[in-house]
């Protein structure tokens, strides 16, 4: 109880002092608490992309098979699907087309996809992706569905037809079934569906040809086994699984996310060498505190207690506001400073909501990286002018 209530002691001594010096300490507050709201932004988008594009990812086909000559994706012949059937665990095999078309008009470019909505896992619910209209049935034909930005550019353009140039600059004209749902901007912005038969006659694609091979496998487990015997089976494809594709997304991520976060640890790092040079280089009036303290009989450990108490006080606010901060700016803002810069530009942008997470790892990370240094660089340099002896700090001040 007595060691508790010294510490209460030397906590109101503390609190004391920096409501003498509020001014400056205000102004470290603010510097600290916006270099925290920065790193702690940079790491809660990083976590926020990854789990939307988990989301994402979880209707995505388990294995997609490319076919590859001179190191560029070409058409894939009808007889490859064929060959797959001798795999055991593979459930449904299902070819596509798509491709890019660039919207001279907007400077966009709009994914185009055919789709065989018959063949593929529940096809039949695809309509509930729509705000309204419907998908194009097997053998319907001339008809799209179209994301919200792309619809937007057709009526803007007071039509009711999406019209679109084949490669020989002859035009193919399709009335719009159906328009996605905002729920689903994020992959369905930009993008143009269609009869798998309209695609192949847009992109000029012969016969039965698709542009990849989307695989479903029975049991989720066997995903990379599969993948490396279709991998043996056809040598000449380029197998990409969805757990590869998560990967790959993590990765680009982190690498943004680590290169911004060492960019802004210059800052931190500048900002803890001042805090360092500051608590080094003691006022007058300071060293006249710590002159009366020491004839009063305060010891060495106490006068260090009440600089770390400071210290803890302004980090431990600083950090705590930089945090909440930075999850109101991803929560409610979307992460609007940052996330140009971890997800990319695009003339056709899309919008989606980052949900950000607050786990133990992200929050211990942020602390080591922010209030941790900053301890060290005042309590360390306070161990030095503390251990001054009474007479020689009277006679300093």
């Amino acid at each position: 109880m007595q060691i508790l209530a010294r510490q209460i002691n030397v906590l109101d001594y503390a609190l004391s002092s920096l409501w003498r010096r509020r001014m400056k300490n205000l102004s470290v507050l603010l510097v600290f608490t916006a270099v925290i709201f920065l790193v702690a932004s940079f790491q809660m988008t990083t976590g926020a992309l990854t789990r939307t594009a988990e989301r994402v990812l979880e209707n995505a086909p388990q294995i997609t098979l490319q076919r590859m000559s001179a190191g560029r994706q070409v058409d894939i012949p009808p007889e490859y699907a064929a060959r797959l059937s001798s795999i055991y665990g593979i459930s449904r095999i299902v070819p596509r087309v798509w491709g890019y078309y660039f919207d001279e008009v907007t400077g966009a470019n709009l994914t185009v996809m055919g789709l065989a909505t018959d063949r593929m896992p529940m096809g039949d619910q695809l309509h509930l992706a729509l705000a309204s209209g419907s998908f194009p049935g097997p053998g319907s034909r001339g008809s799209v569905v179209l994301g919200r930005a792309v619809n937007d550019m057709v009526q803007a353009r007071g039509s009711h037809l999406l019209s679109l140039f084949r490669n020989d600059l002859s035009m193919a004209s399709f009335e719009i079934s159906g328009v996605f749902a905002d729920a689903t901007d994020i992959l369905t912005r930009d993008l143009v569906v269609m009869n798998i038969d309209d695609a192949r006659d847009l992109f000029r694609i012969r016969g039965d040809r698709a542009t990849d091979l989307c695989v479903y496998v029975t049991n989720p487990n066997e995903i990379n086994t599969i993948a490396r015997k279709i991998a043996d089976l056809l040598p000449d494809t380029r197998v990409v699984t969805r757990p590869q594709i998560l990967k790959t997304y993590r990765v680009v991520f982190g690498w943004r996310s680590g290169f911004g976060s060492i960019c802004l640890l210059t800052a931190l790092t500048a900002f803890i060498i001042l805090a360092w040079d500051k608590a080094s280089g003691l006022s007058q009036e300071e060293k006249r505190e710590i002159a009366i303290l020491k004839v009063l009989g305060w010891q060495t450990a106490d006068i260090l207690a009440v600089r770390f108490w400071e210290s803890l006080l302004v980090s431990g606010i600083s950090f705590l506001v930089g945090v909440t901060l930075a999850f109101i700016h991803v929560a409610f803002f979307d992460a609007a400073l940052f996330r140009p810069i971890m997800v990319g530009w695009s003339v056709i942008f899309p919008p989606f909501h980052l949900v950000p997470e607050m786990t133990a790892q992200v929050v211990l990370l942020i602390f080591c990286l922010s209030v941790l240094p900053y301890l060290a660089a005042t309590v360390i340099p306070a161990w030095h002018t503390a251990s001054v002896p009474a007479d020689s700090a009277l006679s300093g001040a």
